[in-house]
């Protein structure tokens, strides 16, 4: 039987004031075209960095992730410390050689000038480190007594694999891990991210600036002068989150409610910082709507593919347009949402017909655990309709 899935979009609406957020190789804000217009872009990968930021933010430092080549380096620190704080109590060569034995049987490191590291970044939790620390059941000492071949051979027999294939970080559930080198260490994510895109067209500008030599009393001049291309924009963004993916990815149904409801709110809070000194380009969303749907996820950015003119703001036209390019969906292609909740500020008649009434935010994300919890409790989503009933 085909387990049901359970996807939650969240479309954003968001204005940003000159920024220059994501940058080319060039220095020049990203851009594409789109409906045969010049677009501000931002990268899925710009934004699911900052997503990932934001979401730590309410983790405990040992249960966050992180993504470096530098993972020898850092088993190495786990099996120096105290045996009292979760450690084998090496010296630092020591721990160095038991480090690179166990990490070996993973055939994805190499030898660099300064230490071991992996050949590309790898994406995995803290508390995995300690996992493969706990594999060694206090027989570092007994191992590093081995000469250097039998020394790897006991190593390979240990589930160096397994420790890193379960126990997953929320953070790692939700965005995933690929290892091309050895596909056991995947993990499909639960979270997929599209690149912003402007809801209008767009256009470079260019920011002249000078620096002062403030101990310079002689000339008059300026010490430094340089440019700096930004633009502005109405950006639609969006995101989905397999809810069933998420689960599988953490097997406790009470972890995967919570990191479905912190992902929400730290992809809607979070912001890329490219040039963010220059420009305090930081601001929270006109529109959030979320869409949850049991069959497959819909991206609405066709609502923009003519762009939207804007002769007296964007936002406004913006949000008539989502609100239209939801309900036109739903008429002709039979895919209407299971559920949809929203949190808005703009005056619309068409957006509470198509949203419903504008929830606070903290509102909304407490209807989407709602409805996560009643489908993670029995594939179902109607226990949560007398809670969204009375949420209203």
């Amino acid at each position: 039987m085909t387990q049901p899935s359970l996807f939650v979009e969240v479309h954003i609406l968001q204005s940003l004031p000159p920024s220059n957020i994501n940058r080319d190789d060039s220095g020049t804000p990203k851009q594409a075209l789109y409906g045969g217009a010049r677009r501000a872009r931002v990268s899925s990968q710009a934004w699911k960095r900052a997503t990932r930021v934001e979401f730590a933010k309410a983790e405990a430092v040992a249960d966050r992730a992180t993504r470096t080549k530098r993972i020898a380096a850092l088993l190495a620190e786990r099996l120096a410390r105290p045996a009292s704080e979760g450690g084998a109590d090496l010296d630092a060569a020591q721990a160095d050689r038991l480090a690179a034995a166990l990490l070996e049987p993973l055939g994805i490191t190499k030898s660099s000038k300064k230490e071991e590291q992996s050949a590309y970044l790898l994406f995995f939790g803290k508390r995995q480190l300690d996992s493969l620390v706990a594999l060694l059941d206090g027989r570092a000492g007994e191992l590093l007594a081995l000469p250097e071949k039998k020394l790897k051979e006991e190593v390979a027999k240990l589930p160096v694999v397994s420790a890193l294939s379960t126990g997953h970080p929320a953070e790692v559930a939700l965005f995933g891990r690929m290892v091309a080198d050895l596909p056991a260490l995947n993990v499909d994510a639960a979270v997929q991210v599209a690149h912003a895109l402007s809801t209008h067209a767009v256009r470079t500008e260019f920011d002249y600036y000078t620096a002062v030599d403030d101990e310079n009393t002689e000339d008059s001049g300026a010490g430094m002068i340089g440019t700096v291309e930004f633009n502005s924009s109405t950006l639609y963004r969006y995101a989905v989150l397999g809810v069933h993916q998420l689960r599988d990815n953490l097997t406790s149904p009470q972890a995967t409610r919570e990191a479905a409801v912190r992902f929400i709110d730290a992809f809607t809070r979070s912001m890329p910082t490219g040039h963010q000194n220059s420009f305090a380009h930081r601001t929270l969303p006109h529109l959030v709507l979320v869409t949850v749907r049991t069959d497959q996820p819909v991206n609405l950015v066709s609502a923009f593919e003519e762009p939207v003119a804007g002769h007296s703001g964007l936002a406004a036209e913006s949000a008539v347009r989502l609100a239209g390019e939801l309900a036109s969906v739903g008429q002709t292609w039979g895919t209407v949402p299971t559920r949809t909740v929203a949190t808005y500020a703009l005056e619309a008649d068409k957006l509470t017909d198509t949203f419903g009434p504008s929830l606070a935010f903290p509102a909304l994300l407490d209807q989407v655990d709602a409805l996560a919890g009643a489908w993670l409790a029995d594939g179902d989503l109607g226990q949560a309709e007398t809670a969204q009933a009375g949420a209203r």
